[in-house]
């Protein structure tokens, strides 16, 4: 009796030997905490970003919580944020004060619908977020015109997106900031970690000072601030990883390709004209007729790694749904509803072989047959 094939498994972070050995390198340095490595990591990420300012923290999230204080949000304010995304976009506006405006999203995209967020902008407005949903691109160039108009920031959530562009401009390149997250199962990742571009010179020291306890000079601190720094053994390795991101990227791309080409019983994910897609999530929608539960059990039981997100869109998550009571705010966003009724995300990531691929695709198809 052979044994059954070892099941792929939806995301599969890399950390080789070379990161390993660069960690390592850093531990025995005794430089460990915001030193040169994090130096270099931002330096060498600002190629990413069209040059822009580059400033390291201890992860996505504070990222975004950072800008937003860097931007001087609080409450008052508005900001207009998907609700089909990881709460994480949502609380950074919560921890500063601010008020959530939830959007709907464009259906193919899985993105902030410009439409909608023009419809969303009141007086209080302060910032618009764009959350660039599983490596594709948000709408910029229709999205970038609505925060002129108002006199509003951009802060792009770029967290699942490093290297994705929009008619040749990289994503984190767009906005008044941009925010990145190096958390293990991302395109790239240092372990932990994130990071905040902006071409803002003020905007990037203010965000260094906060990060650091308010200093650039020990003991001279010049606002209040908070600990929230990269540590070199996660820049080390983020160094590592960036070196590999474009063989990744084009590896998921070309996984992606060939899902695309030869999966027939689910709907594929499409791509925006002047997109370049870069594949965090492979995500699918189980069409009208099949039950989404009955799929995932399927393709686990056919050794198909997959999940859902996001299953419960943010606005209807209990930290939400409570004070939204009390002002008296619901929100209609038909389309965020429907894609967390409906989507699986399969695996795409660049450690695939092959013969996975293969066994991705019948499982898949297989389903057409069966429901």
């Amino acid at each position: 009796m052979t044994d059954a094939p070892e099941s792929i498994p939806a995301a599969r972070p890399v950390i080789g030997e070379e990161e390993i050995e660069a960690a390592v390198r850093v531990l025995r340095s005794g430089r460990v905490v915001q030193g040169p490595e994090v130096a270099a990591f931002e330096s060498e990420f600002s190629r990413l970003v069209d040059g822009r300012h580059c400033v390291a923290v201890n992860s996505g999230t504070s990222a975004l919580h950072l800008t937003l204080m860097a931007l001087g949000l609080g409450p008052g304010d508005e900001v207009i944020v998907p609700s089909f995304s990881f709460a994480a976009s949502a609380n950074a506006v919560r921890l500063v004060g601010a008020d959530v405006v939830f959007a709907d999203i464009e259906p193919g995209s899985f993105c902030l619908d410009p439409a909608a967020v023009e419809a969303a902008v009141t007086p209080r407005t302060a910032a618009i977020m764009p959350v660039h949903l599983y490596g594709h691109p948000a709408a910029m160039d229709r999205l970038t015109p609505i925060a002129e108009k108002h006199g509003l920031a951009v802060v792009e959530d770029a967290c699942q997106a490093h290297a994705a562009e929009l008619n040749g401009t990289p994503v984190g390149a767009f906005g008044t900031a941009g925010t990145f997250s190096f958390y293990p199962t991302k395109n790239m990742h240092a372990l932990e970690g994130g990071m905040v571009t902006t071409a803002d010179a003020q905007v990037a020291r203010t965000l260094r000072l906060l990060r650091n306890q308010g200093m650039e000079q020990r003991y001279a601190n010049e606002i209040v601030g908070a600990n929230m720094r990269m540590t070199d053994v996660a820049a080390a390795i983020g160094r590592v990883q960036l070196g590999r991101l474009a063989g990744w990227t084009d590896r998921r791309r070309a996984n992606a390709a060939h899902l695309d080409e030869h999966i027939t019983a689910l709907v594929t994910p499409p791509v925006a004209d002047g997109a370049r897609h870069v594949y965090h999530q492979y995500t699918v929608r189980v069409p009208k007729g099949m039950d989404r539960d009955t799929v995932q059990e399927r393709l686990t039981a056919a050794g198909v790694g997959n999940a859902v997100y996001y299953p419960t869109p943010i606005h209807r998550l209990a930290p939400y749904q409570e004070p939204d009571r009390k002002a008296g705010r619901s929100w209609d966003l038909p389309e965020t509803e429907r894609a967390a009724a409906e989507v699986v995300s399969l695996p795409v990531h660049p450690s695939l072989t092959d013969a996975d691929l293969a066994r991705i695709v019948d499982a898949v198809n297989a389903l057409g047959a069966a429901l």
